[in-house]
């Protein structure tokens, strides 16, 4: 058994071994995307270049070329970018692994939507990760694949049906980080199996006098187009556990179709900058409309009975008079286990981002975390694993609203 803070150690170097490689393969990825739609031709150029760019960063100015296939003699020093991708999508393994699979019974089962065993969370997380790629990587080689557009509308139907098949299995923490976790997926396996290996066949072919297969370049450009646009959803996916808001609606695979929608025509914009064919700002307003949408959705879509919603913005007399003490009894006996100076929760050593409600001070200083947490959301407790009663969430409602009240 690894000591609680030994373990939380451990999770916090994973995830910062996590987004220090995303930041690296995000960045080298968007920088490639923008050199190669900026390049432009001119006369001069030797004979392969398709165009260059000029740069300037860090007091050095630096002039990039692209040939369309290789130069007439390679160089001895050759930068493959491509451990960015594979080191983040390792480290975002174990680190599913670490946190979702070994405390699934916190993060992942939700007994009132599925009541999994331990071990089923893992093989079903992994076994779905595992077959989407299957089913993605079918599509592209089908014919479908010549077909850049339907194939894009096909895959954002599968990624609608796999967060709702996630959100029949796990909770919704779990269900938006395995979607995620499934696409990046299929970017960081298109460049181990099938960007880099193809850029490799076209290489030996030149090193042997022959031409390279142009269907090499035109499947590694269909993969890289691909991950170009889900990058940004995918990073929405994996940052939405810490806002149930999102994840926690009804309505949640509809938010998760609104944020690909979003963060595809936000890149749609960049990439039409880039290569000069103007600045689409239309683009915008329906990034901001899908937004607005899953924004309302997560809100008309909140956990809870009507009862429960009405309780939270009731203004009545008999609301402003509820016991402060009934709330405090509440959240006491549900959620200071763990959010109090010395947790009894095993496996946690410290209260969870800091917050603690061990005492009526500091219950009545986090009233809003408590609101969006177990109010306006079930986030907490998680799973609801302490069985925290509707009865008890309406005397948290009522006691919030009864504070609204007398701020007012």
């Amino acid at each position: 058994m690894i000591d609680p803070q030994i373990s939380e150690w451990i999770s916090q170097i994973i995830r910062w071994i996590h987004v220090i490689t995303a930041i690296a393969w995000i960045g080298s990825s968007f920088y490639f995307i923008h050199l190669d739609l900026s390049l432009k031709k001119r006369e001069g150029l030797p004979e392969g270049v398709g165009g260059e760019a000029w740069q300037v960063h860090g007091g050095g100015f630096y002039n990039m070329r692209k040939y369309l296939v290789a130069p007439p003699e390679l160089p001895k020093e050759l930068t493959w970018f491509k451990w960015e991708s594979y080191s983040t999508w390792i480290s975002g393994f174990f680190l599913i692994v670490w946190v979702y699979y070994l405390h699934a019974d916190l993060y992942t089962i939700d007994p009132a939507v599925r009541p999994l065993a331990l071990w089923q969370a893992p093989a079903i997380g992994i076994g779905g990760i595992l077959v989407s790629w299957l089913v993605y990587e079918g599509l592209c080689r089908s014919p479908l694949g010549k077909n850049g557009l339907a194939l894009g509308v096909v895959l954002f139907g599968y990624i609608l049906l796999a967060a709702y098949a996630f959100t029949q299995v796990f909770n919704g923490r779990a269900a938006f980080l395995h979607t995620g976790a499934m696409i990046a997926t299929w970017m960081s396996a298109s460049v181990f199996f099938v960007i880099i290996p193809n850029q490799k066949k076209v290489v030996a072919e030149l090193l042997a006098g022959r031409s390279p297969n142009p269907r090499l370049g035109k499947e590694a450009k269909l993969r890289s187009t691909h991950n170009n646009y889900l990058t940004l959803p995918v990073i929405f996916l994996m940052l939405s556990n810490h806002y149930p808001l999102a994840w926690s609606s009804h309505y949640s695979v509809g938010i998760v179709g609104l944020i690909v929608i979003a963060g595809a025509i936000i890149r749609h914009f960049f990439n039409s900058q880039h290569a000069g064919k103007g600045s689409p700002w239309w683009t915008w307003g329906v990034a901001a409309a899908s937004i607005a949408l899953a924004i309302w959705l997560s809100i008309i879509g909140k956990p809870g009975n009507a009862n429960l919603a009405d309780a939270a913005t009731d203004r009545t007399p008999a609301a402003v008079t509820a016991s402060f003490d009934e709330a405090v009894l509440a959240i006491q006996s549900r959620c200071s286990m763990c959010h109090a100076a010395e947790p009894v929760w095993e496996g946690i050593p410290i209260a969870p981002k800091g917050v603690r409600l061990d005492t009526p001070e500091e219950i009545a200083r986090h009233a809003e975390l408590i609101r969006i947490q177990s109010v306006l959301t079930h986030a907490m407790p998680p799973n609801n694993i302490t069985e925290m009663t509707l009865e008890e969430r309406k005397a948290v409602a009522t006691w919030l609203a009864s504070q609204d009240t007398v701020t007012r």
